[in-house]
């Protein structure tokens, strides 16, 4: 079996029949400000996404045939006091009480999230709301959620064979989250563990969670709509910054939010909701 990325947000995925997924923007921050960093010279056009700055999204734009065992692995441990329902784009979503476990196998390369969503009601049919992370109203997540919510970034086998990751407060915070590889050679664990929303800002709160400045003020100060590269940080991307030093907290906070691991084609990582309970 292989999986063919190609252009326009297509996914195909061969085995003896075709079928074509429509994928969506993702946001590609982390993976050229990673590569580039570590190598100026570096062809942009080998960039998994093409670049948006001025969005801050990118698109699929390359065409690759995978290995079925190119494969990663994700561990998603709810360890909340409550239940939480976990979420992946690509990937989902599952309804996770504490303690219980969702593996989540995706190919390599492949670029995506991770988050968790609260407080949510479904339907027999998998259709509901959630107060926090919700991804239109579905149990499976077919893009990504709204904010507020702690984000697990990662984009798999990029250039130079390494798996790049992050946590993102960009969307704001919702719930304590870790990422831990599981891979030999490689042991960074990232993650943002603080009680934010217990101190959040009172500018910034919302129900179940802490918004990130730019939804809630929608300015250039906050978003960097037009010129990515002079985007400061505020005292409020510092307030984030101050609890959850791993954690990418403005559009251009790449240098000490933005990790590595080498890609094997097999990687395995754990994702821990509440990992100080």
């Amino acid at each position: 079996m292989f999986l063919f990325c190609c252009k326009h947000h297509i996914s195909i995925s061969i085995s003896i029949s075709i079928f074509i997924s429509v994928s969506v923007m993702i946001k590609d921050d982390l993976i050229e400000a990673q590569i580039m960093k570590m190598d100026p010279n570096f062809d942009r056009s080998l960039l998994p996404f093409g670049s948006m700055a001025n969005t801050g999204v990118g698109f699929i734009t390359r065409c690759a045939l995978i290995p079925q065992d190119s494969f990663s692995t994700f561990t998603v441990l709810n360890n909340c006091p409550y239940t939480v329902w976990a979420a992946a784009y690509p990937g989902g979503g599952r309804r996770l009480d504490t303690n219980q476990t969702w593996l989540l196998k995706l190919p390599s390369p492949t670029t995506g999230r991770i988050w968790g969503r609260t407080n949510c009601k479904f339907d027999s049919t998998g259709h509901g709301i959630c107060e926090t992370g919700d991804c239109g109203g579905k149990l499976e997540c077919q893009f990504s959620g709204s904010p507020p919510n702690t984000l697990v970034e990662f984009s798999l086998n990029q250039g130079k064979n390494l798996d790049i990751f992050g946590i993102s407060l960009v969307d704001g915070f919702n719930i304590p989250v870790e990422l831990k590889p599981k891979s030999k050679g490689c042991n960074r664990v990232v993650g943002c563990t603080a009680d934010i929303n217990g101190e959040c800002p009172e500018a910034l709160k919302a129900d179940g969670g802490c918004n990130n400045p730019c939804q809630v003020f929608k300015t250039e100060k906050y978003c960097c709509f037009s010129v990515t590269e002079r985007c400061r940080p505020t005292d409020y991307s510092k307030f984030f910054k101050d609890r959850c030093p791993d954690a990418y907290t403005y559009p251009t906070d790449d240098a000490t939010s933005t990790f590595t691991c080498p890609s094997t084609g097999a990687t395995g990582y754990h994702v821990l909701f509440c990992p100080t309970n």
